[in-house]
C-alpha cells in the first residue's frame, strides 16, 4: 500500500473525487490539476486571506503568475504557511511588485549574449541551450521571470533545430547545458530526438540538463524517461534544492532512478531570505543531498531579478553559511558560493579568506579553526615559461588517453583491453620459411 500524506489525500480527493492512488504520481494528472488560482489554493490548503491582501496578490498574478504541482503544495505546513519555506518560494508576494533601480528584466543578459534565438553564448567552450520556457512549478524567485509562462514564446521545432546548427557549426562547443523553464516539460520522444541529435555533433563531449523535477514534481522521473537519458550518455542532471524539507521519499526515489542509470546528479541551491538563510539548514541540506548521491554545485547569491528584493542576502550571510561549511563538513559536501555577475560577467566564486598574507617565499594560511600557519615556498622551482611554442616545450604535450598496459605472451591473450587472438613466433625456422 502506497503511503500518502493525510494533507495530500485531501488535496488529491477535492481535485479529482475518483481513486487517487492511480493518479497522484501521473505527472501528467499533476500538470493537468496544477493550481494557478488564489481561490483554489485557499480551497486545497483551507486557509483563507483577507480581501484586501487578496487584491494585492491578484494583481501580483497579473505580472508574474502562479502554478503550484499538487505535489508540492501538498508540502506545505498548512498551520504555519506563511513561514513555511515550500510557501515562500512557489506563492506570490505583493513584494513581488516592489522593483528596485538596481534589479532587471533580464540581469545576467541571456538575451545579449544570444548570438541566435535560444542559445545564450557566455562562456568560450559551453552553451546554455532554451529548449523550454515552461515549469511544472513557477518559482518565485526565478531569475528568468521575463520568459518562464509566456506561453507566446516557447520555442518551436525550427527554433530549437537552429539552436543544434548552431552547436554543430560551433566547434569550439564542448559542453551543452539544456535549460529553460524546465527541459523535463518536453515529452520523452521530444527530448530523445533533442539528445540524438545533439549527441551527434562530434565535438560535444557532455550535455546538462537544469531541472527542478525531482523537487517540485518526482514523479516526471519515470523509468522510461531514465531510459531515454541512459541512451546519451554522457548527461549530467543538475537539480535546485534549496531546503531540507523538500528531500521527501518521493523525490528521494527519483534522485535513486537517476543515479542509478549512471547519471551524475549536482544541485544548484539560491541563498534565499526567510527560506534557508541559515547555516544549519543549509548544512542539513547538503547532508540529505550527499546522502542521495546529489553533489551540492553552487550555492547562488540571489540574482538581480526584478522583484526580487525581498528574498536577497547580504552577500556577508553566505560568507557566514560558507564559514560553517568549509572544515565542519565533508569537503564534496561544501558547493562553490558563487555570484552571477549582471550584465552576464558569469559566475564569480566568494569564500572566505584563507589567506592572511604572503612575501616572496612564504605564504600565511589559517584554517577554519582559526589556526595560523605558513606555509614555505619552493626555492628550486624553475618556471616554465610559457611563449605558445607547445613544440618546443618541456612538459609532456601528448593530451590523448594513455596507451594501456602493453600485455606480453599469455598475458595479452587474456587482457580484456587488447584486440589480439593468438601469438605470431618470430625468429623461427617456419617464419624463416615463410619468408
Amino acid at each position: 500500500m502506497e503511503k500518502y500524506s493525510k494533507q495530500q489525500k485531501e488535496i488529491a480527493t477535492m481535485i479529482d473525487s475518483d481513486d487517487f492512488l492511480d493518479k497522484w504520481k501521473d505527472w501528467n494528472w499533476q500538470l493537468k490539476h496544477s493550481i494557478k488560482d488564489i481561490e483554489t489554493f485557499e480551497k486545497l490548503l483551507g486557509i483563507s486571506f483577507e480581501p484586501s491582501e487578496k487584491a494585492k496578490l491578484e494583481e501580483t498574478l497579473e505580472k508574474f503568475p502562479l502554478s503550484i504541482t499538487p505535489y508540492y503544495l501538498s508540502l506545505i505546513d498548512s498551520d504555519d504557511f506563511r513561514n513555511d519555506p515550500i510557501f515562500l518560494q512557489s506563492f506570490p508576494s505583493p513584494e513581488e511588485l516592489s522593483v528596485s533601480d538596481e534589479e532587471l528584466e533580464d540581469p545576467l543578459s541571456e538575451d545579449t549574449d544570444s548570438p541566435i534565438e535560444g542559445i545564450t553564448h557566455r562562456y568560450p567552450d559551453r552553451v546554455l541551450f532554451h529548449i523550454s520556457n515552461v515549469c511544472s512549478m513557477y518559482c518565485r524567485h526565478c531569475t528568468r521571470k521575463r520568459k518562464v509562462g509566456d506561453i507566446d514564446c516557447i520555442p518551436g521545432k525550427d527554433k530549437v533545430l537552429e539552436g543544434i546548427e548552431y552547436i554543430r557549426n560551433t566547434p569550439q562547443i564542448r559542453d551543452v547545458l539544456l535549460s529553460g523553464g524546465d527541459p523535463l516539460m518536453l515529452s520523452d520522444d521530444y527530448l530523445d530526438w533533442i539528445l540524438t541529435e545533439i549527441s551527434s555533433i562530434p565535438h560535444v563531449e557532455v550535455i546538462r540538463i537544469g531541472s527542478r523535477m525531482p523537487v517540485v514534481l518526482p514523479y516526471r522521473i519515470t523509468d522510461e524517461l531514465v531510459e531515454v537519458l541512459k541512451k546519451h550518455h554522457p548527461v549530467w542532471l543538475n537539480t535546485h534544492f534549496n531546503h531540507p524539507r523538500e528531500v521527501t521519499a518521493s523525490s528521494r526515489q527519483a534522485l535513486q532512478k537517476l543515479a542509478d542509470a549512471g547519471v551524475p546528479l549536482g544541485n544548484q541551491t539560491v541563498l534565499l531570505a526567510g527560506v534557508n538563510d541559515c547555516q544549519r539548514i543549509i548544512k542539513k541540506l547538503v547532508h540529505k543531498l550527499v546522502q542521495n548521491r546529489v553533489r551540492p554545485y553552487y550555492l547562488y547569491q540571489c540574482d538581480l531579478s526584478e522583484g526580487l528584493s525581498h528574498f536577497r542576502t547580504p552577500i556577508g550571510k553566505g560568507i557566514e553559511i560558507m564559514e560553517n561549511l568549509i572544515g565542519h563538513t565533508s569537503g564534496f559536501a561544501v558547493p562553490t558560493y558563487v555570484i552571477d555577475a549582471p550584465h552576464g560577467g558569469g559566475k564569480i566564486p566568494v569564500m572566505p579568506n584563507y589567506i592572511i598574507s604572503w612575501s616572496t617565499n612564504r605564504v600565511i594560511l589559517r584554517n577554519y579553526e582559526g589556526v595560523i600557519t605558513t606555509y614555505k615556498e619552493p626555492e628550486s622551482y624553475k618556471q616554465v615559461y610559457c611563449d605558445r611554442k607547445c613544440d618546443d616545450c618541456c612538459l609532456q604535450l601528448k593530451l590523448d588517453d594513455a596507451t594501456e598496459y602493453k600485455g606480453i605472451g599469455i598475458a595479452k591473450l587474456l587482457a580484456d583491453h587488447d584486440d589480439t587472438t593468438s601469438l605470431v613466433p618470430e625468429d623461427n625456422a617456419r617464419m624463416e620459411r615463410r619468408a
